[in-house]
């Protein structure tokens, strides 16, 4: 019991840190320490560090001796790589997923897609519950790679997809994208559970083509304001 409660804090500070990150609530490129987050958050040291080391693996922060952790800044060409690579690897998986996929893992991936529609009910949402359903959307991306019962495509994508969340918040804060992205996960998953193996991958790359192009509309808009606001200085 002991050891099952420490690991629920573990995932609840990890889980909150990297919340904070995605959602810019710890900006990009501020330096924040293991004591800032552990009095931020009410816990000792112990699992904001190992926090910190999972987010280090995730590629959000990197570690500066004795100043702390930078949390990462998102630019375009790494957002170009990560989304590149991600179409590959996601196409594959959902390719795969379709042809494998038990009635057992067709129900979990229905019941995802039920979980992010009741998520979208609730009135007046906030940011954490707003953070919720983006987090079971890209879970559901997960699944579906380790339903492709290929151990290594699942870890490499579960890695682009931490990279990636940051964007995906971004697109589905600002574009307000929530329906269009349930839509689409919806219509994949339909795909899987009929087994039409070429449907499913055809429908995940344009989902993930559809949410880089709508990210880099983003990032460019912000690169030409910036650029504007030079210029005018």
């Amino acid at each position: 019991m002991a050891k099952e409660t420490k690991n629920t804090l573990r995932d609840s500070v990890y889980s909150a840190l990297k919340a904070m990150i995605v959602t810019g609530q710890i900006p990009p490129g501020s330096r924040v320490t293991e004591n800032d987050i552990a009095v931020r958050l009410n816990v000792s040291r112990t699992p904001v560090r190992e926090a910190f080391n999972r987010l280090e693996r995730d590629g959000l922060v990197t570690g500066r001796p004795r100043q702390g952790y930078v949390v990462t800044e998102f630019d375009i060409n790494m957002f170009r790589e990560a989304f590149e690579i991600r179409e590959l690897l996601d196409g594959h998986a959902t390719e795969l997923a379709a042809a494998a996929a038990t009635e057992k893992d067709k129900a979990r991936l229905r019941a995802m897609l039920a979980e992010c529609e009741r998520l979208a009910t609730i009135p007046d949402r906030t940011t954490r519950e707003k953070f919720q359903e983006l987090e079971v959307g890209i879970d559901l991306h997960r699944v579906i790679a380790q339903i492709s019962g290929n151990a290594m495509l699942h870890g490499m994508l579960c890695g682009i997809l931490d990279k990636c969340q940051h964007y995906v918040w971004t697109e589905l804060l600002w574009l307000d994208e929530w329906k269009i992205a349930r839509d689409e996960h919806a219509e994949i998953v339909d795909a899987i559970c009929a087994g039409d193996a070429s449907r499913a991958g055809t429908l995940a790359r344009a989902h993930v083509r559809g949410s880089r192009d709508n990210v880099l509309r983003l990032l460019q808009a912000k690169s030409d304001y910036q650029n504007f606001l030079a210029r005018a200085s």
